[in-house]
């Protein structure tokens, strides 16, 4: 029995997900989740105002382990848990049998398996990572910590999106400008952030310490 039997082909397609997923992070791409954060949290507290009428809900997503952890981690754990109980499921009925299940019927079975059983997993996970009590960090906190200019270029009056990490190590993606009104500063540079106007954030070049040989 391999993954690339016909019947093991869902849960081959569930780690080619997994996989894809890795590698975008790797290379970066994976920054296009980070802006999912703000929807997710916005979709986080229409949910919560149903689960105070519904202790049904409440348990459901106890079960699953929804909100224990961001939910890229969570996805990426659900296809990882519903391969291994896939395939190794499979291997079970096909000892036991002498033939494996139909892959629709196992795909099935494995997910109905698995999302209990990720809950499980996702929860110490959780535990380890910052409580959102503890990682909710002002705009204020940002001034003075490297940010990398993503797209455009930042000019007077004209903003570019860049990205800063704060205390916590979480991303959060704010518009600057240069600090010096007759400087430019470049897709892909880092500068330091030294204050803000509302939303608006502004920067001056420098070598980031942590990036000298």
């Amino acid at each position: 029995m391999t993954l690339l039997e016909p019947y093991n082909l869902p849960f081959a397609i569930s780690l080619a997900a997994l996989f894809v997923i890795a590698f975008l992070q790797v290379i970066s791409a994976g920054d296009l989740f980070d802006g999912a954060g703000d929807v997710e949290i916005e979709i986080d507290a229409d949910v919560a105002d149903g689960l105070e009428a519904s202790g049904f809900m409440d348990g459901v997503a106890t079960l699953l382990g929804l909100g224990k952890v961001p939910f890229l981690i969570w996805l990426s754990s659900l296809l990882l848990v519903f391969s291994v109980v896939g395939v190794v499921g499979q291997w079970i009925v096909d000892s036991a049998t002498g033939s494996p299940l139909g892959a629709g019927l196992a795909a099935l079975l494995a997910g109905v398996a698995a999302l209990p059983l990720n809950g499980l997993f996702v929860r110490p996970i959780g535990a380890l990572l910052p409580k959102d009590e503890t990682s909710a960090v002002g705009l204020e906190s940002l001034i003075r910590r490297d940010a990398v200019i993503q797209t455009g270029t930042a000019r007077q009056a004209s903003p570019a999106r860049a990205k800063v990490k704060d205390a916590y190590g979480q991303p959060h993606f704010v518009m600057v400008e240069p600090h010096d009104p007759t400087t430019q500063l470049g897709e892909g540079e880092t500068v330091l952030l030294v204050r803000r106007e509302g939303e608006l954030f502004f920067g001056v070049a420098y070598q980031s310490p942590n990036l000298r040989p």
